[in-house]
């Protein structure tokens, strides 16, 4: 017989899905923009500027997935190791394309030879796509069952995670987070590459919306429609439906909302699904795994909490911080100089107005050494 779970259990099971919520709008538009950069970038110059408006951020972004694990390790340890004893291969498989993606990202501009550039740009983009669709993989995974024992292990392999829902739910995170990435670069960017990325965005969004339609649609239906599904999958096809328009007719900001409500709402639809399971067995349903099944103890929820409200709050100021000092929009003008992201910054503050260009020195004075 299940038990409903505690107080701290459902508190820490809602923490995990935060964090998840702000690794796939975070870490979404970092794998659009990598996956789209070949496509907006027609030179050199402007794939430095794409490449540029994610390179502050990027690590910052996968902190969150980091966070995410460690939660599900400390407050839910059963969860994490019945995940691991299936999707062991699968998941290898992601961390391979986090791995390309951020050596990617720290070799493409090493060398100056149009291989050497061509090459990590395929490298960024197949890496960045990899990890979006085996994501959505995964979660429809998650929520729709494995095969699993009494025991709480996974027994199958990797072929058995791909069947048609999974596959759906891989290629929704693939569409929803390319769109994502198209319209962050008509945020962030100027000139070619935002004309370029803002049409991006409006071939895409139709394509993403109607590919979620169905996975939800999909997910209501494999759910048996229970009401907490069915309010929020309603609540997400709202928001599909409403990106395509959006992303052809409003300002980037509001695009950008849109596209990130929509990828709220669907992390939402997995959570709510899943709940109050950590894991079900499409074996036999007596074989779930519950989340007070999968729970640590009582004291060790309690300190997570107390190190969560101390330290979360520091991290979450420093991240927007960052995303603040990085916010000005990047163009080909940004990059005639120095190409650092920190020279960049600078070169944008002169031109808003709010820095001189030098400082002038006084009649008469001589420059410091090394200084011409």
């Amino acid at each position: 017989m299940h038990h409903d779970p505690s107080f701290l259990q459902f508190l820490w099971f809602t923490l995990i899905g935060i964090l998840w919520t702000g690794y796939f709008v975070l870490e979404g538009f970092d794998f659009g923009v990598g996956m789209l950069v070949r496509v907006l970038g027609r030179d050199r110059t402007d794939k430095r500027v794409i490449i540029h408006t994610i390179g502050p951020v990027w690590d910052g972004n996968e902190v969150w997935l980091l966070v995410a694990g460690g939660a599900t390790f400390a407050a839910f340890p059963g969860w994490y190791a019945s995940a691991f004893s299936g999707f062991y291969l699968a998941l290898f498989l992601v961390l391979a394309a986090l791995i390309v993606r951020g050596v990617s990202f720290e070799f493409w501009g090493k060398v100056p030879s149009p291989r050497w550039l061509s090459g990590w740009e395929w490298a960024l983009a197949i890496s960045s796509a990899a990890a979006a669709l085996l994501f959505g993989v995964a979660w429809a995974n998650f929520i729709h069952g494995v095969p699993m024992n009494a025991a709480h292990e996974v027994t199958a392999s990797l072929l058995d995670l791909l069947h048609p829902y999974a596959v759906l739910g891989g290629l929704t995170t693939l569409a929803l987070f390319a769109t994502h990435g198209a319209l962050f670069l008509s945020l962030r960017t100027t000139g070619g590459v935002q004309e370029r990325a803002r049409a991006a965005a409006q071939r895409l969004s139709p394509i993403a919306a109607v590919i979620a339609a169905a996975f939800v649609v999909w997910t209501i239906a494999d759910q048996s429609f229970g009401g907490a599904v069915v309010a929020c999958g309603v609540l997400t096809l709202v928001a599909m439906a409403a990106l395509p328009a959006v992303a052809r007719r409003a300002p980037a900001a509001r695009a950008f909302v849109a596209s990130t409500a929509a990828i709220v709402l669907l992390t939402v639809l997995l959570f709510v699904s899943l709940y109050p399971d950590a894991l079900p067995s499409s074996t036999n349903h007596a074989f779930d795994l519950t989340l007070v099944a999968a729970s640590s103890t009582p004291y060790t929820l309690t300190v997570m909490t107390v190190v969560a409200v101390i330290f979360v709050p520091i991290v979450l100021a420093y991240q927007a911080w960052t995303y603040w000092v990085f916010r000005h929009r990047l163009g080909r003008d940004d990059y005639e100089g120095p190409l650092t992201p920190v020279a960049v910054l600078e070169h944008r503050r002169r031109a808003d107005g709010r820095e001189p260009e030098s400082t002038p020195m006084p009649p008469g004075a001589t420059p410091p050494a090394g200084v011409s």
